[in-house]
């Protein structure tokens, strides 16, 4: 299956969004990986790709209104990936309500590790491919402190800056 992706602006700078055709997603896209510039492991666009603007439109007015202020939860259906433990971090990132943080210990008793599973959970969330969208960026130390995000602390305390959940 051939991979289409787009690049939109954002206070970020350019994300790069990469997606798969999906008869169930709203706007006939699934996206497959959110990238942030010069994230840490992030998508690169590969041969073979196209660039399609119009499979992003949906996502790209979701997110345009999560900027603004607008959207507090994307409703954007993504293309299944990563291990099962993956995922169910990934799900529990879900949950996290805008303008809250949670902690990576919380995130390990969601998810049923034990606090040895805490490094996991840490590895897992670092692993997730649709920064924003799926708000790993909620996710601080437990003693309060920003801590890893592929996409660079800067960008994790705008996201949680924008989101009211910084503290001034």
């Amino acid at each position: 299956m051939t991979s289409v992706y787009e690049v939109v602006d954002s206070p970020l700078g350019e994300l790069l969004l990469v997606g798969r055709a999906s008869a169930t997603a709203t706007g006939g896209t699934a996206l497959v990986s959110l990238s942030l510039p010069g994230q840490k492991g992030g998508a690169v666009v590969q041969e073979g790709w196209r660039r399609d603007p119009s499979a992003f439109e949906e996502i790209g007015r979701q997110l345009s209104s999560y900027f603004a202020g607008r959207l507090t939860r994307f409703d954007i259906e993504y293309a299944d990936a990563g291990t099962p433990f993956q995922r169910r971090v990934w799900k529990a990132l879900k949950d996290v309500p805008y303008g809250r943080t949670t902690t990576y210990k919380e995130i390990a008793e969601v998810v049923g590790t034990s606090a040895v599973g805490v490094r996991a959970v840490g590895t897992a969330i670092g692993r997730n491919p649709l920064l924003v969208v799926r708000p790993c960026h909620r996710v601080i130390g437990t003693d309060g402190a920003l801590r890893g995000y592929a996409g660079g602390l800067e960008s994790k305390a705008r996201l949680l800056g924008l989101e009211g959940a910084l503290a001034p």
